[in-house]
């Protein structure tokens, strides 16, 4: 891992850089004060959140093949989940460079293929919670917020193909996933040899990540249901953020209403997955949402901004920690 970090740290660095410059000092500097006091509980929420995640991966990294020598303290699992989050938000294109950050920072105690196994089954448990958020959402939205036909359709069309999606991630827990999906991408043209030829050399290696993934779900579901209402339980929290900066400019929003707004505003930006920091996506996807909501559209850019601006400092404490040991 060590060669590999400091080419994460560098990455991470740059792309700092790149978003203080493109977002403004100013800009940065002016949200923050307009924020005042608020600001520090809006910060202080995703270390909660952050805590929450680092809980439920703990969950899932230890089972009763690994020695408790072998797998990393509490605080370095913090560690890894925060920088891991930090290149997330940095990586263009669905923001997944951190899942080979945690994956090398974990292969040195436990080897390569239960790494990617843990890091896989995690990150599988975060998009599941994220479905079930927005699932969640979809009815809060269709029973508290009333809204018009157009609305309703649209959220029934997403529930549908949430629930799909839902039936796959259970799927992928139950049967496995890697060594479908490289008999699917076999089958692709241009790549066709290239990957046949891969999963061939590697089979072994990939059906042992299934069993890995699969044990989760087969022999301790206590454990994968404790992870996934965590992960949950985290989504919830989070949503306190939005609380938080409404009050800064007086906005009377309920927790109903923060729930509503993260879920649509993070079903609009996830939707543009391809965006690093959903740069303009976020702003967009907040303004819809609040005007939708019967809110001033106009907040979504204040948010968004403030935000990004939370995202800024949790991104650079993640580059910090990725220098650090526990």
């Amino acid at each position: 891992m060590k060669k590999w970090n400091p080419v994460f740290f560098a990455i991470g660095i740059i792309a700092v850089g790149y978003m203080i410059y493109d977002t403004g000092i100013d800009l940065i500097w002016a949200n923050i004060q307009k924020t005042g006091i608020w600001f520090l509980p809006v910060i202080g929420v995703w270390l909660a959140v952050y805590l929450i995640n680092a809980l439920a991966w703990n969950l899932i990294l230890h089972d009763r093949d690994t020695p408790e020598n072998q797998l990393p303290s509490f605080l370095n699992v913090f560690r890894i989940t925060v920088s891991g989050y930090a290149i997330n938000y940095i990586t263009p294109v669905i923001n997944l460079g951190g899942e080979p950050y945690r994956i090398f920072e974990l292969k040195d105690k436990i080897g390569i293929n239960k790494a990617t196994s843990k890091v896989l089954s995690y990150s599988m448990m975060h998009v599941l919670s994220h479905i079930v958020f927005w699932i969640v959402s979809i009815a809060l939205i269709i029973a508290v917020l009333n809204p018009p036909a157009g609305i309703v359709a649209a959220c029934i069309l997403a529930l549908v193909f949430f629930l799909f999606f839902l039936y796959f991630l259970f799927r992928g827990y139950r049967k496995g996933m890697i060594v479908k999906l490289f008999r699917i991408l076999g089958k692709l043209p241009f790549i066709r040899q290239r990957i046949s030829r891969l999963n061939e050399k590697k089979l072994a290696t990939f059906q042992e990540i299934d069993a890995n993934i699969v044990q989760l779900y087969s022999s301790r579901k206590t454990v994968f249901y404790s992870a996934l209402l965590l992960e949950i339980l985290a989504r919830t929290v989070s949503c306190l953020e939005l609380l938080f900066i409404g009050r800064a400019i007086e906005i009377d929003m309920s927790m109903i209403d923060a729930i509503v707004l993260y879920a649509g505003s993070t079903l609009f930006y996830n939707i543009m997955f391809f965006a690093p920091m959903q740069l303009g996506t976020r702003e967009g996807g907040m303004a819809l949402t609040l005007s939708t909501m019967g809110f001033a559209a106009s907040a979504g850019l204040y948010i968004g901004l403030v935000t990004r601006i939370r995202e800024l400092f949790w991104i650079c404490i993640g580059m910090i920690l990725m220098k650090c040991r526990f």
